[in-house]
């Protein structure tokens, strides 16, 4: 599938587990929405919870998107996405939802969210990737990244490269400001 050069596409990062009625699936669907209506596509690990509400709040606002999705995994993607990208390996997944997007946002997860961020942070931090925000959205990071700080080592210059958000809409409005 050919992606046009000037798509501008944010990756959304977060748990499957998440109910409809949860704050993560709110703020997804929130997150989708708003990207949507801001003009870019998104792009999320294309099953459940927090990718699937992602995708819902995009499609509902008319947004193009995109599930980077496994083979081997028997569950089907979620029926909100545009497009389908197949992956026979879960780094060639990572790395397409790396490597296609302008910037990226994390919302509570497990530890698949976890590896996630801890990719994209650390492409960031070694130059692999150029600088682009990587949004943290939620109360729960900050006491994540804070903890991470105290046991590992984690300088202040490697949490100057995250944002953190306390709401969707904070957290677009970083994504708009920095890929403008």
């Amino acid at each position: 599938m050919a992606i046009p050069e000037s798509e501008k596409i944010v990756t959304i990062f977060g748990g499957s587990k998440c109910r409809e009625d949860s704050e993560e699936y709110t703020q997804a669907r929130e997150v989708g929405a708003l990207l949507a209506e801001a003009g870019f596509t998104i792009c999320t690990g294309g099953y459940l919870g927090v990718m699937e509400a992602a995708s819902r709040g995009a499609r509902e606002k008319g947004g193009r998107v995109f599930g980077i999705v496994m083979n081997q995994f028997k569950s089907e993607p979620n029926r909100y996405l545009t497009d389908k990208v197949a992956s026979d390996h879960f780094y060639d997944r990572l790395q397409n939802l790396i490597t296609r997007s302008v910037g990226f946002i994390a919302i509570r997860g497990g530890m698949g969210t976890v590896t996630e961020i801890s990719l994209v942070w650390n492409k960031l931090q070694t130059g692999v990737i150029e600088k682009r925000p990587l949004v943290l959205l939620g109360d729960c990071w900050r006491t994540v990244v804070e903890t991470w700080q105290e046991q590992l080592v984690v300088s202040d210059e490697d949490v100057g490269l995250l944002d953190f958000a306390a709401t969707a809409a904070q957290a677009v409005d970083i994504i708009r400001s920095r890929t403008a």
